[in-house]
């Protein structure tokens, strides 16, 4: 199987955090072949999709842990698999992207996640669509409208709606003197919406990360906030601890399924605070790594399988 991933530059992937790198590593084990591309390396040519891409082969104890083979041009639906793996932001060159992406045919190539299924799930707003599962929620760029809301909670979450990893998301409270230079820097003085939530103080012990592969639970890690910070994202300095899917969240789990199936959003992360849903992450899901080290299984194998029957064409 010839396995195509989409990613940022290689040198500066995490070999031991970066989930890429454990899906890429655990696809050569089992003997397929893996290529590598950045957005800028598709095209479209002789009435399909291309890619100039680089064939690779990892030693994840060298430096660099991968080795090109060769670097050529060649059409995509060559490939068995296309996994879209960019991290965010969703900007144009990421849209223009996955138009690209659209054109291969899945009689030959899978494509995860979905481009239509991208398209439509900012990582945000997409939670929007399980309302019965969210936190107390607003979405605007209204300072007024934004600033009522947090002094009805008291407490917020403010967030962008394009940023991964917790980038530019703040904690605030009623009756702070900066709450409305928050607001104003935050949606860019009204350009842009955000959302706000209503903070909830289960944060402190931790936020947790559950990965669904098609829509099933494969495994779950608890992210905690690192000090002086209130956000768990390991980006933002946070630490990881085992953890286990309450029962309330394979509920929550079960009633994302239908609709994650149905847009073809294979491989999803979702995360969860006090058994309420913040965010679905539908672009590059992270944390397989630490949850296989916690567990002591071997989920990136896991993954691998599925995707060997999941692909329309056998190698």
């Amino acid at each position: 199987m010839q396995v195509a991933f989409i990613v940022d530059p290689l040198s500066q992937l995490q070999v031991g955090h970066d989930t890429s790198v454990a899906l890429m590593e655990a696809l050569q084990k089992r003997g397929h072949r893996i290529f590598c591309l950045g957005l800028a390396d598709l095209y479209w040519d002789q009435g399909e999709t291309w890619g100039s891409v680089e064939e690779i082969v990892l030693d994840l104890g060298a430096d660099p842990w991968y080795e090109v083979k060769e670097r050529r041009l060649l059409p995509l639906s060559q490939m068995q698999a296309v996994w879209m793996r960019k991290d965010p932001p969703v900007d144009a060159a990421y849209l223009y992207a996955t138009y690209l992406l659209d054109h291969l045919s899945p009689r030959r190539t899978l494509v995860l996640n979905h481009p239509a299924g991208i398209r439509s799930a900012n990582e945000k707003l997409y939670a929007l669509r399980f309302k019965e599962w969210i936190p107390r929620t607003c979405v605007s760029s209204s300072k007024a409208l934004l600033r009522q809301f947090v002094e009805q909670v008291g407490q917020a979450v403010l967030k962008p709606l394009g940023g991964k990893g917790g980038e530019g998301i703040l904690r605030v409270n009623a009756g702070d003197p900066n709450l409305n230079s928050l607001i104003e820097l935050s949606t860019q003085f009204g350009r842009l919406p955000v959302m706000v939530q209503e903070y909830l103080p289960q944060a402190a012990a931790g936020d947790k990360r559950i990965l669904l592969l098609e829509g099933e639970p494969l495994g779950a890690v608890n992210r905690i906030p690192g000090e002086g910070d209130f956000r768990g994202n390991v980006a933002a300095g946070g630490r990881v601890e085992k953890t286990e899917i309450a029962e309330k969240e394979r509920a929550l789990c079960a009633a994302l399924a239908p609709v994650l199936r149905q847009e073809k959003l294979y491989f999803v992360g979702i995360d969860v605070i006090g058994e309420r849903l913040t965010e679905i992450n539908v672009t590059s899901p992270t944390m397989l790594r630490e949850i296989c080290q916690l567990e002591g299984v071997d989920l990136a194998d896991q993954v691998a399988q599925w995707l060997e029957k999941k692909v329309p064409i056998k190698a």
